[in-house]
Order: C-alpha cells, then sequence, then structure tokens
C-alpha cells in the first residue's frame, strides 16, 4: 500500500471537469505577462501551466483548474508534490541550519553517502561526491574520468541529454538549439547512434551489438585511439531523446568493452534512477556494474542536489581541492533525499512496476486502436510513446504529437514532449491506479480530438 496524500483543498468529485476555465485563465495570464518582462524565453515552456499547489500526483493552477500531472517536474517529484513525510524532514533540517559549506561535516550529508553506499549498484564500496543538479553531477564524473585514467577523449551518444554546462552540453545532442550558437564546447567527445531497434542507423537486427562493434571496429580503428578514452557517457534508458531502452545486448556488451580498453564506464541515471524504472538505478535490469554513475532529479522529491557516485578505489585518487562546491551536501537537501530513499525503497519502487504494468499494457491497447501510435515502450514509470504518420514507413508525426500534448493540457493531463515524435510520462512513483486511468481517458480523448482535426 502506499502512502495516502490527501488534498488540503476540497479535491474535485469524480464527476467534475478538471478545466473550468477558459486556459490560461485570468490569474494565470496576469502572471504569464509579468514572467515575459523579467525572465527569459531560453526556458521554451510547452504550454501555459500556472503552478498553484499540488498533492501527489495533481497539480492545481491559480485559477483553480486541476490536472493529473504525467510530467512530476521532469521525473524530478518522485514521491509526489509535498508528500509531508519529505516536507517534515525539510522542516526539521531548517530548524537546526540551513547550510554550512562542504568545508566541514555533518550527519545528514554522512547519512546520505552511506545510503548511497548501501544502494549503489556496485560490487564494492562507493564514495559520493555533492553537487546540486544532474549537469554538475556529469561534470564532476567527466573531471573524475580524466584524473583518474590520465585521458582526455570520451565517447558520447546521439539523442543523448547530460545537462546545459560546456562540459556536459558536449555530449548533449537531442536538439541542436541546445549546441546552436554555443560551439566550442569542451573538447574530445565523439558522437556515435544510441541503438534503438525500432529506428535502425547501422546494418543489423540487433542494434546493440552493431553499436558496440562500429565503436570497436570502425571508431576505434580510424579516428579514435582507445587508449585516449577516459570514459563512455550513456544514459541505460535514453531520456530526452525518445525514452529509448536499448537492445537487452547493449550495456553488458558496453561494459565489456570498456573493460577491454581500460574505459570508464559512466551511468547516467539521472532522470531513470531512484526508482524511476522500477529499479532503484536503470543499469540494474541488465546487471550491470558502472565505474561512475550520476544522480539527481527524482533523489530529493524536488530539492536540487546532484551525486558523483564512484567505486571508492576511483574516488580516493581525487587529492584534497581536486574537485569541490559550495552548497553541495545541504542539509535540507540531504534530509529530502533520505526521506525520498525510504518512501522510494519501501513503497513506491514496487508501485512503478505495478503500475508501470498498467500503463503500458493501456497505451498498447490504444495502439491497437490509433494507428498515429507507431510504438509504446519503457520500464516502470518512464514511458514514452511515438506517433508516426505510418507504420511502415515510421515517418515521424512530429506536429500530431506537439498537439496532442497541448490538447491534453487543456483536457486536465500534463505530459511533455521527448525524441522527434513522442510524448512521455513519468509521473510520481506514488500514482494511484484511478489517476492511471483518469489519464488513460484524457490521452485517448486527446488523440481523438486531434485525430479529428487533422481529418476535418
Amino acid at each position: 500500500m502506499t502512502t495516502p496524500l490527501v488534498a488540503e483543498k476540497t479535491p474535485l468529485t469524480q464527476h467534475e471537469k478538471r478545466v473550468k476555465t477558459k486556459l490560461p485563465g485570468p490569474k494565470a495570464q496576469a502572471l504569464l505577462d509579468r514572467d515575459a518582462q523579467v525572465l527569459p524565453a531560453s526556458y521554451a515552456r510547452d504550454y501555459p501551466f500556472v503552478m498553484d499547489y499540488g498533492r501527489g500526483a495533481e497539480v492545481w493552477d491559480v485559477d483553480g483548474n486541476s490536472f493529473i500531472d504525467c510530467v512530476a517536474g521532469i521525473a524530478v517529484a518522485a514521491t509526489g508534490h509535498s508528500h509531508p513525510k519529505v516536507v517534515q524532514a525539510i522542516k526539521d533540517a531548517a530548524d537546526r541550519f540551513l547550510h554550512i559549506s562542504s568545508d566541514y561535516y555533518h550527519e545528514l550529508q554522512v547519512q546520505l553517502a552511506e545510503k548511497i553506499n548501501a544502494i549503489a549498484p556496485m560490487d564494492e564500496p562507493v564514495m559520493t561526491f555533492f553537487a546540486n543538479s544532474g549537469t554538475e553531477s556529469v561534470e564532476g564524473a567527466l573531471k573524475l574520468a580524466r584524473y583518474v585514467t590520465g585521458r582526455q577523449r570520451f565517447i558520447g551518444f546521439l539523442g543523448g541529454f547530460h545537462g546545459r554546462t560546456m562540459g556536459s552540453l558536449a555530449f548533449t545532442s537531442s536538439k541542436v538549439t541546445q549546441q546552436s550558437q554555443f560551439f566550442p564546447t569542451m573538447p574530445g567527445v565523439t558522437h556515435v547512434p544510441y541503438p534503438n531497434n525500432y529506428r535502425p542507423v547501422l546494418a543489423g537486427d540487433d542494434q546493440g551489438e552493431a553499436v558496440l562493434n562500429y565503436i570497436e571496429d570502425v571508431l576505434f580503428q580510424s579516428s579514435v585511439p582507445a587508449n585516449e578514452v577516459a570514459g563512455i557517457l550513456v544514459e541505460p534508458i535514453q531520456g530526452e531523446g525518445g525514452y529509448i531502452v536499448p537492445p537487452d545486448s547493449f550495456l553488458p556488451g558496453l561494459r565489456q568493452l570498456c573493460d577491454r580498453y581500460g574505459i570508464m564506464l559512466i551511468a547516467d541515471e539521472v532522470q531513470s534512477g531512484i526508482g524511476r524504472t522500477g529499479k532503484m538505478f536503470a543499469v540494474e535490469h541488465w546487471g550491470v556494474q558502472p565505474d561512475i554513475l550520476t544522480s539527481a532529479k527524482g533523489l530529493a522529491s524536488g530539492m536540487p542536489i546532484g551525486l558523483v557516485v564512484a567505486r571508492k578505489s576511483l574516488m580516493e585518487q581525487w587529492k584534497p581541492g581536486a574537485h569541490g562546491n559550495t552548497f553541495g551536501g545541504n542539509p535540507l537537501c540531504c534530509a529530502a533525499a533520505l526521506a525520498t530513499l525510504e518512501l522510494v525503497e519501501n513503497e513506491y519502487m514496487a508501485n512503478a512496476v505495478t503500475m508501470g504494468n498498467y500503463l503500458l499494457e493501456r497505451m498498447e491497447e490504444l495502439a491497437t486502436h490509433y494507428p498515429v501510435i507507431g510504438q509504446v515502450r519503457g520500464k516502470g514509470l518512464m514511458i514514452g510513446m511515438e506517433f508516426v504518420k505510418d507504420l511502415v514507413t515510421k515517418e515521424p508525426a512530429k506536429q500530431f504529437a506537439t498537439d496532442v500534448i497541448h490538447q491534453a493540457f487543456y483536457n486536465g493531463l500534463l505530459l511533455l514532449p521527448c525524441g522527434v515524435s513522442s510524448t512521455r510520462l513519468m509521473p510520481p512513483l506514488m500514482l494511484t491506479r484511478d489517476l492511471a486511468d483518469e489519464a488513460m481517458e484524457i490521452l485517448e480523448k486527446s488523440i481523438q480530438i486531434v485525430s479529428s482535426r487533422e481529418s476535418a
């Protein structure tokens, strides 16, 4: 059983419509007008949702409209919005002190590092470096890989997203707009295709094996000396790139390839970790042990935190001053993370499996009725639905996907895009069956409306 979360304000009855005003409502529009004067357009918001408050997997806007949240702050609100146990942990920590820099020590940081050591998917002890975000964690992982190997080059994957600071941006390749006008980023990164059997890039039925062969038999023989590669940075399940689940051959084969050439395998678990896929970390689905792992997003239910987790034998090589952080290990963030991990371990990771399987079944059933759905894929509550113009040619239906996401918002469901023509469902891990059913009803209704509009 999952911990019940009850809205503080009067909840909607089963028969009331979620959206009661024309969107955006007057209060929302007023804030949007103010926002446009003081915040940059680089945020690229998908639709005009102005949040007032949230409870569990539901959110309300400033005009009183309610929505089922299948975004969770981009897979951040793992335990739902304002889970009482997480909120209380933050309050308790705030009563003691708000900040102490990494020049000193405190109990909650040590507790969290001990907890990470207990759950990390490595067969030897790990040590943890504390940061504030996913991109900071990736930057730290890259610096560690260079430091311990003495090498400078890296391999990343097309479609990957690892952050927007200059080191992580060198790997990010899910949208060209993320790279435009920022060249040069960190040098030394070579991209290869991410294995996707639905949209193969290389020859071969198993794209996992094809990509591995390409790295070893082509790249290492032609342009990238293997003995100069410090690390291979990979998302176990690709996020922004389309919620792509790789073939089963890929990650184990990548681990073996790294072992052959003394390369650090770096698993970016910023989006896929902390129970999101039904395992604490996605690499566990394939029994793969990375050398370095990055974590953030769902780790503290919304508080800003990031971690570089690495084998102790590697992390001990860093000398004092080699890497540091002012706000990393903040006591409020550590308290939120400890409460989050307890809830995920004891309740919500199992719920992610149950509700994830249920949503996959419902979405696969939708695909049998709507040929615009080319593929449904995912693990746990990390699920993608790809829209195509034709099931045979698989031509991406980008505008259709965008229109469905927007229509779902106007019907009371929050979604986000990924890949070229996909939408992703990444609700809080405490999602209930009733809300899952309603979300599927709204999704189908939105597909129907957009389909009818296109055929009119």
